[in-house]
């Protein structure tokens, strides 16, 4: 289901159809089969693999994998056990370790052998011909699991003081990255790693992070319900329900015991950006919320019916909350008239959570919803300065005839912005005339 490698073939056949071959017919073909992939990409929901990091540890491996780690690309829908399994009856009497720390020099110069198994997540590479563009979350997708070459593994470390109502406080993330030779996929389904390096990430940064992964998850799964009217209810429900019911999440009620107290604040003056960042993106969840209880509520069932009426309940006392404390947030019409479908609810996210970040204060303000007509008008408003500038430049000119034959023309251009304007012309022309 790569479609976008047959696409790039597909180009170079019809180049040769249409330039050197002059074969029409095969020409004809090839474009329809080129626009059922593109069509695909758009319509089908692909599986996204898995992606394992495992490690040969030991003096018993052969020299091409002693104490070396590979990536691995999963086949679809494989889980990391069933793949570990098959690693394992390959090496018989290698011996599988339970931790997913680097082994120390023991281990590595032990006769035995070892086999290190973990999942990772591959990390989407920034497309330049992508930026600033409103590109559909669908294209976006094959690239966030396919061409990618540098890979995350996650594990959480305790420090300082543990609280044990709130474990989110002193939750740290120790991020290990690994960069492969060549990308995945590729002529072989694993490369070895020729980069390891670590990073250390704090509670709060943890929580904006988790944060932000929430609300693109719920604008993905609203998307996919927009372009597609038999998608199931049920993940859709779970998502949301999961996320407004105070019975089944603490949700961010954790993070402002962890972090928006003046204790914290305090102590930790440097993170008041970071601090301004997590109320702008708790702040956004609320629309997102707004707009997927919106689509459950067209398509439940009337056996869930009474389950929906809970969550709209809840979510109207979550969103009274929120919108005291950390301001309104307003997500712009998402149906695009031009193309006849609705669009990147993602993508206009991100810029407008960008634009609003940038003029945020430590309030967290509130950005303001501007009527698309008022764009039409500002980009006019320079022509009627410039009509006035001439106006007045003809009755300052002893010779204005050939002045007035040219603003008549420009009256005419703009004659329906500029109806007033256009009779308050005529006037003065006129008692020109009589003068």
């Amino acid at each position: 289901q790569m479609w976008e490698e047959a696409i790039a073939l597909c180009k170079e056949l019809a180049e040769q159809y249409e330039k050197e071959v002059f074969d029409y017919e095969l020409l004809s073909q090839n474009l329809i089969q080129q626009a059922k992939f593109y069509e695909n990409i758009m319509k089908i929901l692909r599986p996204k693999p898995d992606y394992f990091a495992v490690g040969y540890y030991g003096q018993g491996f052969p020299t091409f994998l002693r104490n070396k780690v590979f990536i691995y690309r999963g086949k679809e829908y494989e889980r990391r056990e069933d793949f570990q399994a098959q690693l394992m009856s390959q090496f018989p009497s290698a011996e599988k370790m339970n931790t997913t720390a680097a082994p120390g020099e023991s281990v590595k110069n032990s006769p035995g052998q070892y086999i290190q198994c973990f999942t990772v997540q591959p990390v989407l590479e920034e497309q330049p011909r992508f930026k600033n563009k409103a590109v559909p979350d669908q294209i976006i997708n094959f690239y966030k699991s396919n061409n990618v070459q540098r890979f995350h593994y996650s594990r959480p470390v305790r420090k300082g003081s543990v609280d044990p109502e709130n474990e989110f406080a002193s939750m740290w993330i120790e991020r290990t990255s690994f960069v492969t030779a060549y990308k995945l996929p590729g002529i072989l389904r694993w490369f070895e790693v020729v980069d390891v390096s670590q990073s250390t990430i704090s509670p709060l940064e943890n929580a904006i992070e988790t944060m932000s992964t929430t609300n693109e998850k719920i604008l993905m799964m609203i998307n996919q319900y927009q372009s597609d009217e038999n998608l199931p209810i049920n993940p859709l429900s779970m998502l949301l329900n999961g996320i407004v019911d105070p019975a089944v999440m603490g949700g961010f009620a954790k993070y402002e015991k962890a972090f928006f107290t003046e204790e914290y604040i305090r102590d930790h003056p440097e993170d008041q950006e970071k601090l301004n960042r997590l109320k702008d993106l708790i702040a956004w969840q609320i629309p997102f919320l707004g707009a997927g209880i919106k689509i459950h509520e067209s398509r439940v069932s009337d056996n869930l019916r009474p389950f929906h009426d809970r969550m709209e309940e809840c979510f109207k006392h979550l969103k009274v909350k929120v919108e005291k404390q950390y301001g309104t947030r307003e997500l712009p019409d998402f149906d695009d008239k031009r193309v006849g479908r609705p669009r990147s609810m993602l993508r206009s996210y991100r810029q407008l959570s960008v634009i609003s970040l940038s003029s945020m204060n430590s309030e967290c303000s509130t950005p303001k919803k501007v009527a698309s007509e008022s764009f039409d008008l500002e980009a006019m408003l320079p022509k009627q300065g410039k009509a006035e500038s001439e106006e007045t430049a003809v009755l300052s000119n002893p010779h204005p005839e050939v002045k007035m034959r040219r603003s008549k023309k420009r009256t005419k251009r703009s004659s329906v912005v500029f109806a007033d304007e256009k009779i308050a012309r005529d006037i003065s022309v006129s008692d020109m005339k009589c003068v």
